[in-house]
């Protein structure tokens, strides 16, 4: 998995009920786009995350027309 700063990092939802997360990548703290990547939430929430096979990046900045999804 490879990420840029500003690209999202899509996160499926795994049960019934819990719907896909789309958060933007903030920094990339791995070599070369590898993980692990600090990433903010719409309600400005940051975490470091290491992606598993249940996530999808989505390179390029969102716009109002494309949210991330």
């Amino acid at each position: 998995m490879h990420a840029n700063r500003g690209d999202r990092l899509v996160v499926h939802g795994r049960t019934v009920g819990h719907h896909d997360r789309v958060v933007e990548i903030v920094e990339v703290m791995g070599t070369d786009g590898d993980p692990p990547y600090r990433v903010r939430g719409e309600d400005g929430h940051e975490a470091i995350v290491s992606p598993g096979p249940d996530c999808v990046v989505r390179h390029g900045k969102a716009t109002d027309a494309d949210p991330g999804r």
